[in-house]
């Protein structure tokens, strides 16, 4: 029996919600792109609801920028560790041997630099305060998890307003970055065992939401419920069910259809 296909389309300020016949997402997707891009939009085979959980990527995704090109231009490496970073959010690269090889490249830095780079480099995406402030209105679990560190993450954590952060730790010796990692490095799976986890706690029915750019978040964003690709690399976003390439975080929030007069803004 066909499954029914929902969408919601958010498009020239205007959310559009169809219910098809058919199962066919492929198909969908293609016309959506076809006769909409830039959208923001999620596709899925059951009734909207507001999320349990919500696990979110932190660079690119819950703040403007990469974090470690940006602690690299301290050091006067930027451009030569960027080109490694797009290289592994693209997909080309092992996430791991990509994130070693930047992180020792960085030894010998001032530890001092990431309080530096916090302060005038990073700065939250539009529409990460309310997106996190109304979900958890609502009762939802929100969670940071990254690639990144905790040197930055923690911070943002904290900013934006979630309650859990997952993320590697960077090896400090004598006052500056030893070029090493202290620990298991998160990656892909350890970012979808996050979200498996939360919603473990929560019994089967619980209802999911994912967010990320990269290559390394395409495991979490195929097993949420709403995996959202935000103004995503190609592979992440053909691997999500929802994305947003035109609008701010905000428009998840359409998406999931919470009305405006609730969104909580921090």
């Amino acid at each position: 029996m066909p499954i029914a296909q929902s969408v919601m389309l958010d498009h020239w300020s205007e959310v559009l919600q169809l219910t098809l016949p058919h199962g066919d997402a492929a198909t969908l997707r293609r016309v959506i792109d076809e006769h909409f891009a830039p959208s923001d939009a999620i596709v899925t085979e059951q009734e909207f609801r507001i999320p349990h959980v919500f696990v979110s990527d932190m660079d690119s995704t819950m703040i403007g920028q990469e974090c470690i090109d940006e602690l690299a231009d301290f050091a006067g490496i930027k451009d030569r560790i960027a080109a490694i970073t797009e290289r592994a959010m693209q997909g080309e690269l092992d996430f791991e041997a990509a994130l070693r090889e930047r992180v020792g490249l960085l030894a010998g830095l001032e530890e001092g630099a990431i309080g530096t780079c916090l302060a005038e480099r990073i700065t939250p995406m539009e529409g990460a305060r309310t997106l996190v402030a109304t979900l958890k209105h609502y009762g939802c679990k929100t969670v940071l998890v990254t690639g990144g560190f905790h040197h930055f993450a923690d911070p943002v954590a904290e900013e934006i307003g979630f309650e859990r952060v997952v993320g590697n730790r960077l090896a400090v010796e004598e006052g500056k970055l030893a070029g090493t990692l202290v620990g298991g490095v998160t990656d892909s799976s350890v970012k979808a065992r996050v979200l498996e986890e939360e919603v473990a706690k929560l019994g089967d029915e619980a209802v999911s939401l994912a967010t990320g750019d990269g290559a390394n978040d395409i495991p979490m964003l195929e097993v949420a419920t709403y995996g959202v690709a935000y103004h995503a690399k190609p592979k992440a976003r053909e691997a999500a069910n929802g994305w947003i390439d035109r609008g701010d975080l905000t428009n998840i929030l359409k998406l999931l259809e919470i009305p405006q007069h609730d969104w909580q803004v921090s």
